[in-house]
Order: C-alpha cells, then structure tokens, then sequence
C-alpha cells in the first residue's frame, strides 16, 4: 500500500491519475483506429523517450544507444531528462531542442505528469518509452492524456514492483524486458497482461569492441597503468554496490595469490551512494587482506573496452543480474569471462562454452575457475573465442533497435 505525505500531494495526484482507477474512463482514452501494419513501418515516428535518471549506469547507455539508432533511422526522438542527468552528455547527436528538462520527482510527481501530457501533446508523440519504475506512472498519465499515444515501457531490472505500477501498467501497450529472467518476474508478479510483455535483450556495440581488441597494445596497456609485463590482470567492472560482488572478488583474489602470486586484480566502477560507505568498506577489505599492492579501486573509466583488453579475466561476481551488460560487452572484446549464476548472466554465457558460471557467493568455486583460466592458456582462448562470436551473434545494438522498433510498429498497427 503506498501512502501520501500530505493532503495536498494525495489530491494533486488523485487529479493527475483519476483515469487510472476509473476503468471505464481509461479505456475511453486510447485511439480505436487500426492502422495497417506496413503503412506505420513506412512512416517516421516520433518517440518520447524518459529517463529520470541522474548517473549514468547500464539502462542509460541502453537508453543512449535505442534513441541512437532510432534517431539513424530518421524516427523523431525526444528525450524526458531530469536537469543534472549524465544522460545529455551521451545524447550530444540529437537536436538540444529534442531534450526537455522536467523535475521528474517521483512516481508522485503530478506536475511532470502534466508537462509530459503537454509535450506529448505539442510534439504529437506517438510512443511514450519509460525505463525507469518511478517513470512509468508519469508516462502513463501522459499517453492516457492523448489518445494518439501508446505506452511502452523497458523494465531493466529484477527487483520486484509495487501496486501502483500494477495499476498503471495495466494500460501499457507493451512491457519489454530486457532478459528472459525479467519476463518471468514480471509474470510471476501480475504485472500486466502476458501477452504484452517482449523480450528484447540489450544490445552493445559489438563492432567497436572488437575493433578495439584488434589494435589493443599490451605493453603500452601495462606501461599506462604501471603494471609488470610478467603479471596476470584479473578485472571487474560495474557501480560499486554490496549487489556486484565486489567484496566476493577481493576475498577470491586473497584465494588465489596464495597458489598464483603473479596476479594484479582492477575493480572498476563508482559508488553514487551518500558519503561512498560501501567504497570505504571496499577499502578497508582490501587492507585487511593484505591485498593493498594487488588491487586497484580505479573508479569511473571513460575507455571501457581499453581495460576489457587488458585484461586477461573478466570477473562478474554480482549477487543479481538481469542481464549483464558488462559480461557483453567483455565477450563482445574477446575477453574470457567468469560469472555468478545469476539470472541474466545465465541467459548469456554457458558454462565451459562462452565462459566459466559458478554458484552466487560462492567465494571459494568463484577463486578456483578464475585461478583455472589464469592457468589454462588453451582454455581461456577456446572460451573468449566462442564468446566473441555468441555477441557478434546476439548482442548488437542493431538487433536491439530492429526488435524495438518492430514493437513500436505492432502497437501503432493494432489494438488490444
């Protein structure tokens, strides 16, 4: 049950998303004109995409790459951000007139709700996108304020959502999620009509990546970064959070220099939490294990796909995934991989196949498959080999947009 701090926010919203509690009136609001399917695929379409967003994490740059593509196909997009979102900066190739600032709160937030329902409105918007749970009752009201637009929206994560999303998701066109594991969740949890959710894994830029490995130096790679030639790198990568493991990465690399002293371990990422506890609890682990000339904490890393090469196992020890992006993106580099079996990660790599998948903290199995590769050359250039091509195959941004925009046509062309 969610509850309103004051009277006036509990009115304010009752105004904003009557709609949704009467059913009646919500299903009055949508267009019941059919529109044949091969005349939407032959027409630009405008799209509003909204991200409240403040840093920039994996369902940003899914968020940055769609609008990308969409934009290379001559759709109209339009971006929702909030004033300090890291997202404009990724967002440089679209027109600052296609970007609109909105305070976007909360899922409380009557008066974005209204600006979204007028923008959509002035601009003529045909799909209203949300990718963030606080987002999608804003961008409900929005398309039920204007009968021309249909509601999709992207659920990028596993954790479980409330009532209110319940309720307002009943009036979604579609629910894509981007794992087969977060399908089932959302079935599980009765959000939406079944029949509207879709699948569309992320997609990354395979190309660049690949590309990136095949002029990587490595000597001038372990020269930047002050790291021995004889020496092993074992690397992770994702925001510095109790969730990603990094704790479980520190405890097996303790494991693993007792057998194999010529390692050095790299974790990259930042904490976005208030005061950066966890990263001081990361440093202090570090210290107790006596690991302080091993590993390297170095933070925000702008060339992703420079440390994807330089290192010689890629380390996604997370405790949940929906997905795994960074597990993409390193196979898409051709760098063998050890991951936790956490939902998304299974959808992406296959034990002793793309890579090496060992039960969720398990510290000890997670410290014996990275200390496997480290010692079986012939393996880990079997396994980074077969993965490159699994990404090259599945993985493309191409492929993300194709899948996408195929959904958006779908709603445009029929009626549910």
């Amino acid at each position: 049950m969610f509850r309103f701090n004051t009277r006036f926010e509990r009115d304010e919203w009752s105004r904003a998303v009557e709609p949704v509690w009467l059913a009646g009136s919500f299903l009055c609001t949508f267009s019941r004109t059919r529109v044949p399917f091969e005349s939407v695929a032959d027409f630009t379409l405008r799209i509003l995409q909204i991200s409240s967003a403040q840093t920039l994490g994996g369902g940003e740059r899914h968020l940055a790459d769609l609008a990308r593509g969409l934009s290379s196909r001559d759709h109209e997009i339009h971006l929702a951000l909030r004033p300090k979102s890291s997202l404009k900066a990724e967002l440089a190739f679209l027109p600052p007139a296609s970007i609109h600032t909105l305070t976007l709160r909360n899922a409380l937030d009557a008066g974005s709700a209204r600006e979204l329902a007028r923008l959509v409105r002035k601009q003529g918007i045909q799909i209203v996108h949300a990718h963030m749970g606080r987002d999608y009752p804003l961008a409900a009201y929005a398309a039920r304020k204007n009968s021309g637009a249909k509601l999709v929206v992207t659920r990028h994560v596993l954790f479980p959502m409330n009532r209110l999303h319940r309720v307002t998701l009943s009036g979604a066109a579609r629910i894509i999620a981007v794992s087969k594991a977060v399908a089932a969740r959302l079935e599980a949890d009765g959000i939406g009509d079944a029949n509207k959710i879709r699948v569309v894994l992320n997609g990354i830029d395979v190309a660049r990546f690949q590309d990136e490995r095949a002029q990587f130096d490595r000597r001038k790679f372990l020269a930047d970064w002050q790291l021995p030639d004889h020496d092993l790198v074992v690397g992770t990568i994702g925001e510095l959070t109790a969730l990603k493991g990094q704790e479980e990465f520190l405890k097996a690399a303790s494991l693993i220099l007792e057998q194999f002293p010529n390692v050095r371990f790299v974790i990259a990422g930042v904490d976005h939490s208030s005061g950066k506890k966890y990263q001081k609890q990361l440093e202090q682990l570090i210290k107790d294990l006596d690991l302080s000339d091993r590993v390297r904490l170095v933070g925000w890393v702008e060339n992703l796909a420079q440390i994807y090469c330089g290192l010689d196992v890629f380390v996604s020890a997370s405790r949940t995934e929906s997905f795994g992006l960074v597990l993409a993106e390193a196979m898409a580099t051709g760098t063998p991989v050890v991951a936790t079996a956490t939902e998304g990660a299974q959808e992406l790599v296959t034990n002793n196949e793309t890579g090496l998948v060992v039960p969720v903290g398990d510290v000890e199995q997670l410290a014996a498959a990275i200390l496997r590769l480290l010692t079986e050359t012939k393996l880990r250039t079997r396994l980074a080999s077969s993965a490159s091509l699994v990404a090259a195959q599945n993985f493309t941004i191409e492929r993300m947009v194709d899948e996408t925009e195929k959904i958006y046509q779908e709603v445009l062309s029929t009626e549910y």
